[in-house]
């Protein structure tokens, strides 16, 4: 008779696979163990060293709980919000300012919105981006004393500042963490913010 997981373990990566046959075994239908064991077998998977993976996986686990003891509350990150909203603001606001001095007012009004709203979402996004790339913080976290990383605890790569950038766009995403303890921004860029120890 053959076994419904089958397919299911086939697509499993290698750690996946010693994943779920080593820390996760207790978590499984036998079944599915069995067909997880079959799938080793298959690949060969050198099982001597499940052991040094099995304790990479249990570390992997361990920070990844450390790291949500020390993510911040809603209070944290809607004073962050407010800070750095006031922040970006001014920066529009001086860049108004310059560009002011520098643009002669145009008649077309197509134009002259879209280069406001030019401004006014690229300076909010270069603020965001820039700031959590270099420091791992915006003006709002280094007051609070608060820091973005990843889900592990480490300092996110620019692509995944980046996406978290992005997804600030996404309507309701800025106050998001108020519904929930992690927001949009930080859910779709697999990043948290956290006390900062420093």
């Amino acid at each position: 008779m053959k076994n419904e997981f089958e397919k299911v373990m086939s697509i499993r990566t290698n750690e996946a696979l010693i994943k779920i046959v080593t820390i996760d075994r207790d978590r499984y239908d036998p079944k599915a163990i069995k067909a997880a064991d079959s799938e080793i077998d298959k690949r060969n998977i050198d099982t001597s060293d499940f052991e040094a993976t099995k304790e990479q996986l249990t570390l992997d686990i361990e920070q990844k709980r450390n790291v949500n003891l020390i993510v911040v509350g809603s209070g944290t990150r809607f004073l962050n919000y407010i800070i750095d909203m006031i922040i970006s603001y001014s920066l529009v606001l001086v860049l108004f300012i310059i560009l002011g001095f520098l643009i002669t007012p145009t008649s077309n009004s197509f134009i002259g919105n879209l280069l406001t709203l030019i401004t006014v979402f690229g300076t909010f996004l270069a603020y965001y981006a820039v700031m959590e790339i270099k420091f791992q913080k915006t003006i709002g976290k280094f007051i609070t004393k608060t820091k973005v990383v990843t889900i592990e605890g480490n300092k996110p790569t620019a692509s995944e500042i980046i996406i978290r950038t992005i997804c600030r766009l996404i309507p309701f995403d800025g106050i998001s963490y108020v519904f929930v303890k992690n927001g949009l921004h930080d859910y779709l860029s697999k990043t948290k913010v956290i006390k900062d120890k420093l």
